[in-house]
């Protein structure tokens, strides 16, 4: 179990650091782990059920190693000093955990638009989101933003405070080895569409229960910040279950309610038009204002999350 203190101490660093790039990043080395199993593993050439069999020994490759890794590096630091092993703990819970990132990442589109170079906009955007942004107006770039943060507040923040709280460091870590395959292999392509299926099945189930968690936290946040959230209980349970995904349209519906705006619609993806389903109603128009009250949702959001995180660690200690 991870301590409430090393918690806490992770939560406060990524409000503060979020993600340095000049620093090194756990999360990125499981990155390049993921890249290197898949050079192991994959086969485009083979046939499509052996492609399948190999997708789940390359996930169950990577997660052995993230554990085996994890513990040894703990091990390692704890007998170099014994303050090292708890400081990586923490260093090692803090990558795990993206609010700040999200709003870094979000708010370097939102200056691009405030400062109307569309241009610039769509660049910035194409770098956080997978759909194709060269052609997107104001409207749809905000749109593209809300629905980024608002997903990513289950997969960057909820999930992993959860799996921290639930089962500690290796918890944590393991849950961000499943979200990182599938952010990397887990696509619908020529290239991953066998590969890559065990790796965005795993990613669906371990965020079955953290995104309905997390749209009712978005609800719950918006009580506190006075949006509309009956709006966004509303929306939440005529709306959730229209996505594909069987957990995105959790948090963008409840997220799409409290704003009241309408997400969803045609978007590009790998030069394919496909046509998401509508989130929400339009009572309101999707304006950078729109974006700066989805920052604010996320924020809340995340704090009520720890908290919830806190609330476990504290329960289980007491079983």
């Amino acid at each position: 179990m991870l301590s409430p203190w090393y918690l806490s101490a992770a939560y406060l660093l990524d409000l503060v650091l979020g993600d340095p790039q000049a620093l090194p990043h756990p999360v990125r080395w499981i990155g390049h782990v993921v890249c290197w199993m898949e050079k192991t593993f994959h086969d485009e050439s083979a046939s499509s059920a052996l492609q399948r069999l190999a997708g789940f020994f390359f996930w169950v490759a990577v997660v052995a190693v993230v554990v085996c890794g994890t513990i040894v590096a703990i091990g390692l630091f704890s007998v170099l000093h014994l303050n090292l092993g708890p400081i990586f703990t923490v260093w090692l819970a803090y990558s795990t955990l993206a609010t700040r990132s999200l709003h870094k990442e979000s708010a370097k589109v939102a200056r691009a638009l405030r400062d109307a170079n569309f241009k610039l906009a769509r660049e910035r955007l194409a770098l956080i989101v997978s759909r194709d942004t060269r052609q997107l107006e104001e409207r749809d770039i905000v749109r593209a933003l809300i629905e980024t943060v608002s997903e990513n507040i289950s997969d960057g923040i909820v999930a992993p405070l959860l799996y921290l709280a639930i089962g500690g460091l290796l918890g944590g870590m393991v849950y961000k080895a499943i979200n990182t395959m599938d952010s990397m292999v887990g696509y619908m392509n020529a290239r991953y569409r066998y590969f890559g299926w065990f790796a965005a099945k795993a990613d669906d189930v371990a965020n079955w229960i953290p995104a309905r968690i997390s749209s009712l936290l978005i609800v719950a946040a918006a009580a506190c910040l006075k949006l509309n959230w009956r709006q966004a209980w509303r929306i939440l349970r005529r709306d959730a279950r229209k996505m594909k995904s069987p957990n995105a349209g959790y948090p963008e519906a409840a997220a799409a309610g409290a704003l009241e705006v309408q997400l969803g619609g045609t978007s590009i993806y790998f030069d394919k038009a496909v046509e998401k389903p509508l989130l929400g109603d339009p009572s309101k128009e999707l304006v950078l204002g729109t974006y700066h009250s989805m920052i604010r949702l996320m924020y809340f959001t995340s704090f009520l999350a720890f908290c919830m995180s806190l609330g476990i660690i504290f329960l289980t200690s007491m079983v």
